[in-house]
């Protein structure tokens, strides 16, 4: 078996490689983090027999995906290290030197001495589905962030205009005006019959004529701040928040037809929708990574911290929250979405509200059901079987 065994960097890796007794076959050598600098290893991998080829690399943040993608497409067998396996492999050295040479055929030693779980087809897909879904969350705070600048931007020009739209200002007939009409001159100055027009049409008639006159009394009366620099940063605010809401629409398109080409068993447990599956399964990755259900419990952030000492022991327990807390949060709100369509989970998060939990500390208990039930489904690749 030859070991082959790459420092990842932002831009220049360094891949050496070794057989199984340890002597090295490739010299370290530096790769650009480029099309010429993966032609480069490529090369060099192919004078080795790539059936009789592991190659490793740590799992280094996003810098590693790439290369990762790349060797997948080639046919090679991939093994990702934890940075803290290399890191015990470097102790057992008398000398504690440290460059990416060294560490490159540190990687290689450690594959030789360890087992490591292979990369495959499906950790390839799921590695996708977590890029998206991040993505996505990020979308969505800064869609949350714009909402708040909004607000605070309609509470000086114009504050009367959360008497009007009741549901709030987040919604189409108040971006449909705003977009327009961004103070409350330019709407106290527009003809009835015009404002009435745009309320009816973007409301889908919820707003009428009697409607239009109430708003045009509020904005004649209004004493918000005529500012012409903060009416345009409204209508640029509005801009911002529908193209990102485009963008969102497109983004969770793909995230769908992935989840349908991946076919996991996790879209067989009810309340479990697609976006909120592609959240948990892009997390968890490969499930075989953890040996048992706690320790995708510790991972999802969501196992219980004890407080203990002496003779003084805590009455309730927290969630650790150290772990993904993108999983976490996925999982919380997929435990409320199955506790409200299966019998079930329902009666379990009613036993845990009777013991006196609250609302929070009960969904973290059915959250924690659903990890094992969850660790189940994708270990045993099993359907969702409680009624």
């Amino acid at each position: 078996m030859i070991y082959v065994g790459i420092d990842i960097a932002k831009e220049t890796h360094v891949a050496a490689a070794v057989d199984s007794d340890g002597v090295i076959v490739i010299e370290p050598f530096s790769f650009s983090n480029n099309h010429e600098g993966f032609k480069l290893l490529k090369s060099k991998l192919d004078s080795l027999d790539k059936s009789n080829l592991l190659i490793g690399l740590e799992s280094t943040a996003h810098y590693a995906e790439n290369v990762i993608f790349f060797l997948h497409g080639c046919g090679y067998e991939l093994a990702v290290i934890n940075s803290v396996q290399t890191a015990a492999m470097r102790k057992t050295g008398i000398r504690k030197t440290k460059t990416d040479k060294v560490d490159s055929l540190l990687i290689c030693k450690t594959l030789m001495v360890n087992s490591f779980r292979r990369y495959t087809e499906n950790d390839i897909k799921t590695l996708k589905l977590k890029s998206l879904c991040r993505f996505r969350q990020n979308l969505k705070k800064s869609k949350a962030r714009l909402k708040i600048q909004l607000t605070s931007y309609v509470d000086v020009i114009f504050p009367e205009l959360q008497y009007f739209f009741k549901s709030g200002l987040h919604i189409k007939s108040c971006y449909e005006l705003l977009k327009v009409y961004s103070s409350p001159d330019d709407i106290a100055a527009l003809h009835l019959t015009k404002l009435s027009n745009i309320l009816t049409k973007a409301s889908r008639g919820r707003f009428g004529k009697q409607d239009a006159e109430s708003l045009k009394s509020l904005a004649k009366s209004s004493v918000g701040v005529k500012n012409t620099y903060i009416s345009i940063q409204i209508t640029q605010t509005i801009a911002q928040i529908e193209l990102i809401e485009s963008q969102l629409n497109e983004l969770e398109t793909v995230i769908e037809t992935a989840m349908d080409e991946l076919d996991s068993v996790i879209m067989t447990v009810p309340g479990i929708g697609k976006l909120n599956g592609a959240m948990i399964l892009g997390e968890i990755g490969d499930i075989k990574r953890f040996s048992d259900s706690s320790k995708l419990l510790a991972y999802a952030a969501l196992d219980p911290v004890i407080n203990q000492s002496g003779k003084f022991n805590a009455k309730r327990t927290r969630m650790s929250k150290r772990g993904s807390k993108i999983l976490r949060y996925a999982l919380i709100n997929a435990a409320w979405n199955v506790s409200l369509n299966n019998d079930t989970f329902k009666r379990y998060y009613d036993s845990k509200v009777a013991q006196g939990n609250s609302h929070y500390s009960a969904l973290g208990h059915t959250a924690h059901k659903l990890v094992r039930v969850i660790f189940k489904l994708l270990n045993d690749n099993i359907t969702f079987a409680l009624v």
